[in-house]
């Protein structure tokens, strides 16, 4: 077989967020590069307008399949032939650098760091064991924290990899089972409306728009521009890389939010009516002081919990789970009917239950 034939083309993929990465497998190893750096190649696709990323990553691609068919090996370098001499928490480190400066979210980038900082606390000799991930891992009784903690070491673990490391600490460590627990629907909107009104006004628009359109607030919400907007007000257009699907997103804007709608230049957003959205966490600061103060919220109701009442309307109404994926912007209807069932949606009737013909007296 020649060089060329055992050689596979990359693959180039964009992300949710816009991102463009370009997948290498090589002699089993996956690595997924946002930059030619590794190559020697100075191409960078992220630093290009959004609209050329894509282009760019296929030049990429290209630059890098010629490079692997000519014989070059990405694993043969400085950092590969010395890894040998470093400590584990030294490469691990190396890692952690390497993967944020590939321009990831602050919220992303600072669980990275948390997950690196905590497993250094519970690793001796620089030497990381799967002892060490496993008391790492056992400050959190919680299971969402466990799982996220694991999936952030994960990533360094994987990192750290495709710079040469050659060991696998996770191994046979697996995800901790969440117990499903319920969405708690929000009782009498319009007065809990009215109350958020009073408060703030952004966060009144913000949960409009999560219950009335059953966009997602920390994003979908936060970054919406009035060019998102039809002329008339009536739909919301969201490109696949601004929803969480990934997939292009249309939803009617009912006449109750075109009321508070007030539209400007197209390309300011709508809250702050500048080019840049609030900052990422925004909308949990105001729901948090909101929730200090308000005389309607009860416990475990949150500022998604517009969202999922939305969804409890849309059900009951029309009983159809085509229509709830289509107004969730769900990717596929199994992800509804996960969605459903931790939603306090009562599935049987009276009726359904079993039935006696007498009642003895």
């Amino acid at each position: 077989m020649s060089q060329i034939e055992s050689v596979q083309y990359p693959k180039v993929h964009q992300r949710p967020d816009g991102r463009v990465e370009v997948v290498v497998n090589y002699k089993g190893k996956r690595m997924r590069l946002q930059n030619g750096n590794t190559f020697g190649i100075q191409i960078k696709p992220n630093s290009f307008p959004e609209s050329q990323r894509v282009n760019q990553g296929m030049i990429l691609a290209a630059e890098i399949y010629a490079k692997l068919a000519s014989g070059y090996n990405p694993l043969a370098n400085k950092v590969v032939n010395k890894i040998h001499l470093q400590s584990d928490v030294d490469i691990l480190e190396r890692a952690l650098q390497h993967k944020i400066k590939q321009g990831f979210s602050t919220h992303y980038e600072t669980q990275l760091r948390y997950s690196f900082n905590s497993l250094i606390k519970n690793t001796r000799g620089g030497i990381v064991t799967k002892r060490s991930v496993e008391l790492t891992l056992s400050h959190f009784d919680n299971s969402t924290s466990y799982n996220t903690m694991r999936r952030g070491l994960i990533v360094l673990f994987n990192t750290a990899r495709e710079l040469g490391w050659d060991k696998n600490p996770m191994e046979g460590i697996g995800n901790r089972r969440a117990k499903a627990s319920l969405n708690k629907p929000l009782g009498n909107i319009s007065a809990l409306l009215e109350e958020i009104k009073v408060y703030n006004d952004n966060l009144y628009l913000c949960c409009l728009l999560t219950y009335g359109c059953l966009l997602r607030p920390h994003r979908e919400v936060r970054e919406l521009k009035w060019s998102d907007f039809s002329d008339d007000l009536s739909h919301i257009r969201l490109a696949g890389n601004r929803n969480k699907s990934g997939r292009n997103r249309i939803v009617p804007v009912p006449s109750y939010i075109k009321e508070n709608l007030n539209r400007k230049n197209g390309h300011l957003n709508i809250f702050t009516g500048a080019e840049k959205a609030f900052h990422p966490d925004y909308f949990k600061g105001l729901w948090s002081r909101f929730k200090n103060c308000s005389r309607l919220l009860e416990a475990h109701q949150t500022l998604y919990s517009f969202r999922h009442t939305g969804a409890i309307d849309i059900y009951k109404r029309t009983g159809s789970i085509e229509k709830l994926k289509a107004a969730m912007g769900h990717s596929n209807i199994m992800v509804s009917l996960t969605y459903l069932r931790g939603l306090d949606v009562a599935e049987l009737k009276e009726e359904d239950m079993p039935m006696i013909s007498f009642i003895p007296a």
